[in-house]
């Protein structure tokens, strides 16, 4: 089913991101953790996306994997780096082949070691260029990315945001946001593409922390903000894994239940293939309910 449409139905949408594991190992991990946290109905999953080889088969491998033996929708991401037309073409048809009826349009980070993205010979240049031509030849829902933070290549949140609506225009029916601790920044947000024409459900991306270390990492990459009262409580734990998972947990679980208290249309956890964070907060989430006192419609957050 597709996730326009699932955004309509009453109630939050939950959904998983798994990226393509390099190992057989990893992969045996990724199934696993697929299993667990089917228990937990999501709306659907999404599997990430390897430019240039990396783990690009694998995504629709992976991708077809989970919708035909596990039964759940799934959305596969796609990327213009490194790829032609005829190439984005070739994987969108075995995707419509597969039965995929989802695809995340993203222009892609540039290549390892270089520093701006360059649009390859006979390829696309934007995530909007990716999505007019899916909309103009497939029938997949499309999504987008959006960054509460705004992009790091953006020049002011205005800018950032005249680029999302072009997405739209193009044919995205729905966006996710990139990972945020600070809630602020998307109830700021959304808002704030509201006034400028952006009509769509935009999603909350929410990665639970369970490794301090880790995610510093991830923030530096993606430009993400830690706030500084969180940083200084996971600094106070010493490097306690247990601790950092334990605060990481209960962390996401008061962020989840502000943003769906306050409309937010679902939360899309970013697993790094693991389940025991997500199962935690999800469960934690669908016993508490926040969402029965959001705001109507829930869909949509206030514009003013």
């Amino acid at each position: 089913m597709r996730i326009d449409e699932l955004l309509t139905r009453e109630g939050p949408l939950f959904s998983f991101e798994f990226f393509p594991p390099k190992t057989p190992e990893g992969l045996e991990t990724l199934y696993e953790t697929i299993r667990t946290l089917a228990a937990l109905e999501p709306g659907y999953v999404s599997v990430t996306y390897g430019a240039g080889g990396a783990t690009r088969e694998g995504t629709v491998e992976i991708s077809t994997t989970i919708k035909r033996d596990h039964g759940i929708e799934t959305m596969a991401h796609l990327s213009c780096v490194g790829e032609t037309l005829d190439k984005l073409r070739e994987i969108l048809v075995e995707l419509e082949a597969a039965g995929i009826e989802n695809v995340l349009a993203l222009r892609g980070d540039p290549p390892r070691g270089e520093t701006a993205f360059q649009p390859p010979k006979g390829g696309l240049s934007s995530s909007s260029d990716l999505a007019a031509l899916i909309s103009k030849e497939f029938d997949f829902a499309i999504g987008g990315a959006c960054f509460p933070e705004v992009h790091p290549e953006a020049d002011s949140l205005e800018s950032d945001i005249a680029f999302l609506k072009t997405k739209i225009d193009a044919g995205a029916t729905f966006l996710i946001s990139q990972l945020f601790f600070d809630n602020r920044a998307y109830l700021d947000f959304v808002p704030a593409a509201r006034r400028a024409g952006i009509d769509v459900p935009i999603i909350a991306g929410v990665m639970p922390i369970t490794s301090y270390s880790q995610i510093q990492r991830f923030c530096t990459l993606c430009e993400a903000v830690i706030p500084e009262p969180l940083a200084e409580a996971m600094e106070g734990l010493g490097g306690d894994e247990q601790a950092e998972f334990e605060l990481g947990v209960a962390y996401a679980a008061r962020q989840c239940e502000e943003l769906l208290a306050r409309g937010a249309p679902g939360i899309h956890f970013y697993t790094l293939n693991k389940a025991p964070a997500t199962r935690a907060i999800l469960g934690a989430l669908k016993a508490s309910r926040p969402w029965e006192r959001a705001p109507e419609p829930a869909a949509q957050l206030p514009t003013t």
